[in-house]
């Protein structure tokens, strides 16, 4: 059994587009299905307003999906609420993308890790002291943190506070919604390092997203990419980047800068723009813009289909045999 495990999970937000009109939804998510294994990192891209974050939201029930099923460490969270799911919550925490936004700012850091505590464990105050000590030391930073204020540290500072607090409760998985984008190049590679580092020691399950391929690739075991709330391609992390079968995912891939001329790609530029989630297309939702689109694209809407004999790699493609290499 997967540490985590994903079913045909849909979240639909609802939107009033007129008096008399019918009510329509921004079909964010819609029909996402994955497994993540223990100690495993799964990275997440795609363009903005693909519905990574929402993915992420709705797996730790800050968003409420609307049919489907998530499973972690073999419970159904999707069905839990109240007492219960504040419970389960201890198996799962996230890292939130905004380091200034993300931590109170009328708190110390010894107060808002002690919060944390507080909910989810049953420890003295001693014992509460004792391991807000221990977060600190792990995430690499001063005994002397404790009493200080979010404004009095640096961004990458914060972000490890941050990740501290997900800790707290020796969560099972974390999901981390874009981690490092906010920060400095040199910083984000401190971070990157510190949640591999934490991982190799507690073998935590991560699902990083983010829109930076060479972050994901560096960090992750496997890539998912997603289009318009849909899983369009899945696979090893490597593979994913050195030959991906999705037009969509090459069309990506080709975007990444390289100062190396060995591994410099030319440019695809797609055509158009990103379909509203709130009117998608009919049949393959990235057909519109697909430079092999054929008149299947438009009726039918692909499943992850199996694309080579390992099972390990999947592409929500008709003519994925047909994408040319890069």
């Amino acid at each position: 059994m997967s540490l985590v495990e994903v079913q045909d999970l849909k979240t639909w937000y609802p939107v009033k587009t007129g008096l008399f009109s019918a009510k329509k939804h921004v079909k964010a998510l819609d029909g996402v299905s994955f497994n993540i294994e223990k100690g495993e990192t799964v990275g997440l891209v795609g363009e903005s307003g693909c519905g990574k974050s929402t993915l992420g939201r709705t797996l730790m029930c800050l968003e409420r999906h609307k049919s489907g099923a998530y499973r972690i460490d073999g419970v159904d969270i999707s069905g839990l609420s109240g007492s219960e799911l504040r419970k389960a919550r201890s198996s799962f925490q996230m890292i939130f993308q905004d380091p200034y936004g993300s931590l109170n700012p009328r708190m110390t850091v010894c107060r808002m890790l002690d919060e944390v505590l507080c909910l989810h464990t049953k420890f003295s105050t001693q014992e509460r002291k004792d391991r807000i000590a221990e977060l600190l030391k792990m995430v690499g930073l001063p005994l002397q943190a404790m009493e200080r204020y979010p404004h009095q540290f640096s961004g990458g500072q914060r972000q490890r506070i941050g990740i501290a607090r997900s800790l707290a409760v020796n969560p099972k998985f974390i999901v981390a919604d874009e981690p490092v984008s906010a920060l400095d190049v040199s910083v984000q590679a401190q971070i990157i390092n510190l949640l591999r580092d934490i991982q190799s020691k507690t073998s935590i399950a991560y699902l990083f997203i983010a829109h930076d391929l060479a972050v994901v690739e560096h960090i992750s075991s496997r890539i998912l990419v997603m289009y318009l709330g849909r899983i369009v391609e899945s696979g090893p992390a490597r593979e994913i980047c050195s030959n991906p079968l999705h037009p969509y995912t090459k069309a990506l891939i080709s975007a990444v800068p390289s100062i190396d001329p060995a591994t410099r790609r030319n440019r695809i530029f797609l055509p158009g723009d990103v379909p509203s989630p709130l009117d998608p297309p009919h049949g393959c939702p990235f057909h519109p813009r697909c430079p092999i689109a054929r008149a299947r694209c438009s009726e039918e809407v692909p499943a992850l289909f199996p694309a080579d004999s390992s099972g390990e790699r999947h592409s929500a493609c008709f003519f994925a045999s047909e994408v040319p290499a890069m």
